[in-house]
């Protein structure tokens, strides 16, 4: 049976793609089929294999080290702060991001994450049939974040055609940024978080090639990555460790915002309708929950996390996901792999904010284009929790 729901599941994202695809008589379906075939190689390895496990294990206890690491720095500063045996929110899963923001400073300082970046793009343009700069910026978008990413081709945002910019955005809203990963496996599986990020990957490239089909000729595919002005080691390691820092306290912000928020709005519809807001958001979108591979049982309660995503952030989802504690483990595996992503409302913002610094003109763009990015980035994260959902 969750074979037949996971042919329909994709059916259905593809369809939805379709929909509002820009130019549907030039979809190429031969780069489509192979992107998808290697999702479901990958999927099927990560989540079914030893060497998966191996793999899922070795990174998950890399981070688990790393955060080690980032605790002694934490206990230094805020010691004495919480209570014996407990941890808070803040200082357990939010602060290590300064410490993994610093050590990406590093590989990027001494030339190893740029390198590692191009190749891995060069390699993907061939496979996915799109250009360099395309598959350049999905890769560096999981290293260096949504935003940051466009300031690594600043020098080409005023050339690039809104098409490609289109594609360019969406990648950066499908996928996460490495500094956060360790975060996100404090709170959910790390095997999900894992598999969220290759699938999402792949996942960016179909969806955007559904929806906004087009081909890069050879003479318009110049990569010309901005290196940024010359830092000393130490220079670049404040600015590295000042950027974690506020990244920290910017989640830190909207979580304590948003939680509150919808806390208010779940106690006037309970109070008013007898139904609190996120239970209505699930009802919406159960038949998505559902065709993810959800159980119809279970599809209203996934839905509810599904929509908090949305329209809050993947933190307050995670948050949420912990206080459904009679979810099937399938289940959890499913949602997890979907809140993996930057999808969400006030990522339009983010991203538009990010190009406008750089090009006022390009910004609009991507600010006219918002909802279209939003619809396709969730449609990218429905299509890596299906895949999922056929391997658990």
């Amino acid at each position: 049976m969750k074979y037949i729901i996971a042919i329909l599941g994709l059916l259905v994202v593809f369809g939805l793609a379709f929909l509002i695809s820009n130019d549907k008589r030039h979809i190429r379906y031969r780069p489509l089929a192979i992107m998808v075939v290697l999702q479901l190689i990958l999927g099927f390895i990560l989540l079914n294999t030893g060497i998966g496990e191996y793999l899922v294990k070795g990174i998950a206890s890399t981070f688990e080290a790393l955060l080690d690491y980032a605790g002694a720095g934490i206990e230094f500063v805020f010691g004495g702060i919480a209570n014996e045996g407990a941890g808070p929110f803040f200082l357990n899963v939010l602060l290590p991001i300064v410490f993994i923001s610093t050590l990406i400073g590093i590989l990027q300082y001494i030339k190893v994450l740029p390198f590692i970046v191009r190749y891995i793009g060069l390699i993907l343009s061939k496979i996915n049939g799109m250009g360099k700069l395309e598959s350049y910026n999905a890769v560096a978008s999981a290293i260096l974040g949504q935003s940051e990413v466009f300031i690594s081709v600043k020098k080409q945002i005023a050339l690039i055609p809104k098409h490609r910019m289109y594609t360019l955005c969406a990648s950066a809203m499908s996928t996460v940024s490495m500094s956060i990963v360790g975060a996100y496996m404090k709170m959910i599986e790390p095997r999900y978080v894992v598999t969220a990020l290759v699938l999402n990957l792949f996942g960016g490239f179909i969806i955007a090639s559904i929806v906004n089909p087009y081909k890069v000729e050879k003479d318009e595919d110049i990569l010309d990555v901005q290196e940024g002005e010359k830092q000393s080691f130490f220079e670049m390691l404040g600015e590295y460790i000042m950027d974690g820092f506020k990244v920290a306290i910017t989640v830190a912000a909207m979580l304590l915002g948003f939680v509150a928020l919808i806390a208010m709005i779940n106690g006037l519809f309970d109070m008013i309708f007898g139904i609190t807001f996120q239970e209505l958001l699930g009802y919406i979108f159960a038949p998505l929950a559902f065709v993810m591979g959800v159980p119809w049982t279970e599809a209203v309660d996934a839905g509810s996390i599904m929509a908090t995503k949305l329209v809050s952030n993947e933190f307050v989802a995670m948050l949420s996901l912990a206080d459904f504690t009679n979810m099937s483990s399938r289940t959890i595996g499913i949602v997890s792999v979907f809140l993996v992503s930057f999808a969400n409302f006030s990522s339009i913002g983010i991203i538009a904010g990010a190009v406008k610094g750089l090009n006022e003109k390009q910004g609009n763009v991507v600010a006219r284009f918002g909802l279209k990015l939003l619809y396709g980035a969730t449609l990218v994260s429905v299509l890596s929790a299906t895949i999922t959902g056929l391997f658990l």
